[in-house]
């Protein structure tokens, strides 16, 4: 049974900062925590996101990131990164976006989770690290994290593990899942696979499919010539 440790659990409610001469408000600011939480549907006890539409919500409950990951990273900004440096709530060590598919479901201490897609890098890791490309960075190495939908809620603890309950039949990488929608968006056969897979996410899903009628569209107009 495939398992990976659990170095930290971070939370944090929303703040507001400065970039780009405005003020917003993040939740990327995450720090670990000693207590054992409670995890809902919606979130870790004490958690908060400030950006509702691209973060959190069922299908965005927990955001889970490698340690694996962390040596690569503070090479890159050459400074020395704290669990929750990319704003996940759990950090893990042992398993990796290579190594898990969408669909699959694991024990995280008395809950049980599903990922639902990869984590969308976004502008907040602009706003963290005061680095402009960090989300196209982020997004090309593939080590995006990922997150999970809360099937059954729980304690969870530092102590436990992350254990994986049941591997999904269609196999779509949280890695593959990545390709697609960031370097090979014009796959057709690849997003096709990821829409067979029925636990992907609503919004992910929905990505995919307009992807999917502009592809249509366009070659229709190559047949026709209509515009």
């Amino acid at each position: 049974m495939r398992t990976a440790e659990i170095l930290s659990i971070n939370i944090g409610k929303p703040i507001q900062v400065q970039f780009k001469n405005k003020e917003i408000s993040t939740g990327i600011f995450k720090t670990p925590t000693n207590d054992p939480l409670f995890l809902s549907w919606l979130k870790f006890e004490g958690d908060g996101q400030a950006d509702l539409v691209h973060h959190g919500g069922r299908e965005k409950a927990v955001c889970v990131y490698s340690f694996d990951h962390y040596s690569y990273w503070e090479k890159e900004l050459q400074k020395t990164l704290e669990y929750g440096a990319f704003g996940e709530n759990v950090t893990i060590r042992g398993m990796v976006e290579t190594e898990v598919c969408i669909g699959d479901i694991f024990k995280l201490g008395e809950a049980v989770v599903q990922i639902s897609q990869p984590r969308q890098p976004c502008y907040k890791l602009s706003v963290k690290y005061d680095k402009p490309d960090m989300p196209l960075r982020v997004q090309e190495t593939g080590y995006t994290g990922f997150y999970f939908r809360v099937l059954e809620q729980g304690m969870v603890s530092r102590s436990d593990r992350l254990i994986k309950l049941d591997s999904h039949s269609k196999a779509v990488s949280v890695s593959y899942a990545n390709h697609i929608m960031h370097r090979d968006k014009n796959n057709i056969e690849g997003i096709q696979k990821i829409l067979e897979v029925e636990e992907l996410s609503a919004s992910w899903r929905k990505t995919f499919l307009k992807r999917l009628e502009g592809s249509e569209t366009n070659a229709r107009e190559r047949l026709t010539g209509d515009k």
